[in-house]
């Protein structure tokens, strides 16, 4: 891995997560419904990190603190978010470190400098997705299918709903989409619920492929062992850090791992119970600005006078 000079690790007499004078030192966001907030009544999210949320975050960024953000989306549908960031550093220049981005739900890492023309991918997972896809298509014959084509958008079976998939469509087969290994595969079906999906998967097993549903019947395949805990891993054993100084930030059933592996894992206020009830806190809803409410306990806004 490049570009980075790995931090102090940490050692007995730093404090626990939770214990008094903790402070994280690495900051692990979810970007849907985590800093940008959905749109009524849809599947897509408006793409503006609102400004006390960018402020929260270059704020953490000045103090020393490694941000990460860690989706579901691909790494070229993560970009344009760190370049809403706008990360300062220090001294209120442009930051001379590549940002680590932990793309489709872990199973891709790249750096990433705002204003770069490309990424650079470090580390990716692979995996055979046939047997999976065709047992949910099995069961779910009209689902659409979805493998990105990085730098480029998706090859799909059939196409997305507008504004679910960044980049560009292209139509293809299954077997196509399958015949090599892939990093990950989406599963949509626009008919079904996530309930359906949830229920689906655990009759299927699904053996050989790990999975996460989405907010609708939406279905994310990954290799086994694959999540955003496992690609945060090794952004932590780059930094020479460990998960005792991630603070983690999501809302989604893919941040589960995340969550539950980070030191402090934190749930959106709009999130479903069971991703509140797997995380160490609750902040306020994305509406509400809940990720810089949750950041600001540890790098607080300056005080105004009036």
């Amino acid at each position: 891995m490049t570009g980075s000079t790995p931090a102090t690790p940490a050692t007995s007499s730093t404090p626990a997560p939770g214990e008094p004078g903790w402070v994280p030192r690495l900051v692990a966001l979810d970007i849907d419904g985590t800093l940008l907030a959905w749109v009524d009544g849809g599947g897509q999210t408006h793409e503006e990190v609102r400004p006390r949320v960018k402020e929260a975050v270059n704020r953490a960024v000045a103090a020393g603190a490694h941000v990460v953000l860690a989706s579901g989306r691909s790494p070229h549908g993560m970009t344009r978010v760190a370049d809403l960031l706008d990360l300062r550093g220090p001294d209120g220049d442009a930051p001379e470190e590549p940002l680590w981005i932990v793309a489709s739900n872990g199973a891709v890492l790249c750096r990433y400098l705002p204003g770069w023309d490309d990424l650079a991918v470090v580390h990716e997972e692979t995996f055979d997705a046939g047997p999976a896809v065709r047992a949910v298509l099995a069961e779910h014959p009209s689902a659409r299918i979805a493998v990105e084509e990085r730098g480029v958008g998706y090859r799909v079976t059939t196409p997305f709903p507008d504004g679910e998939l960044s980049g560009d469509m292209i139509e293809t087969t299954v077997d196509d989409l399958v015949q090599h290994p892939v990093s990950r595969v989406i599963v949509r079906d626009p008919d079904a619920t996530a309930e359906d999906f949830v229920e689906l998967t655990g009759r299927l097993g699904l053996h050989g492929t790990d999975y996460v549903v989405g907010w609708t019947a939406w279905l994310d395949l990954t290799p086994v062992g694959v999540s955003k805990a496992s690609g945060l891993e090794h952004v932590c054993a780059a930094l020479g850090l460990t998960s005792d100084d991630v603070l983690a930030v999501g809302d989604g059933r893919n941040d589960l791992e995340m969550l539950t592996w980070a030191g402090r894992g934190v749930a959106m206020g709009q999130a479903i119970d069971v991703v509140k009830e797997t995380a160490d806190a609750v902040t306020d809803a994305v509406e509400d600005d809940g990720a810089a409410v949750e950041l600001e306990r540890w790098w607080p806004a300056p005080a105004t006078t009036t």
